[in-house]
C-alpha cells in the first residue's frame, strides 16, 4: 500500500471517529436531559455565582455524560461500525 493510499484511509478513519464521537455526544445529551435542564435552570440568570451554586447540578450532568461518552463506549461504536461496514463489503474506488 502507498504513502498517499495510507494517508487516504487514516483521513477517512479520522473523519470517521469524528463522526462517531459527535454522534455520542448527542446521545449523551438525549440520555442526561434531565440532569442538563437542572443545570440550566440554575444557570438562568447567574454569571460568576455559577461556579458555586450550581455545581451540584454541574457535578451530577458531569457524571451522567461521562456514562455515556468515554473510551468504552467510543471502542463499542467503532466496533459496530466496522461490523456494519464489513457486512456492506469493502469500498472500491
Amino acid at each position: 500500500m502507498g504513502y498517499i493510499q495510507e494517508a487516504r484511509e487514516n483521513h477517512v478513519k479520522k473523519k470517521v471517529e469524528e463522526a462517531l464521537r459527535s454522534k455520542m455526544k448527542q446521545k449523551a445529551l438525549k440520555q442526561c436531559e434531565e440532569y442538563a435542564s437542572k443545570y440550566a435552570q440554575c444557570a438562568s440568570g447567574r454569571t460568576l455565582s455559577v461556579v458555586w451554586q450550581c455545581r451540584k447540578q454541574a457535578k451530577e450532568l458531569n457524571e451522567c455524560l461521562h456514562q455515556f461518552t468515554n473510551d468504552a463506549v467510543l471502542e463499542e461504536m467503532k466496533r459496530e461500525y466496522t461490523l456494519q461496514q464489513d457486512v456492506k463489503g469493502p469500498l472500491r474506488a
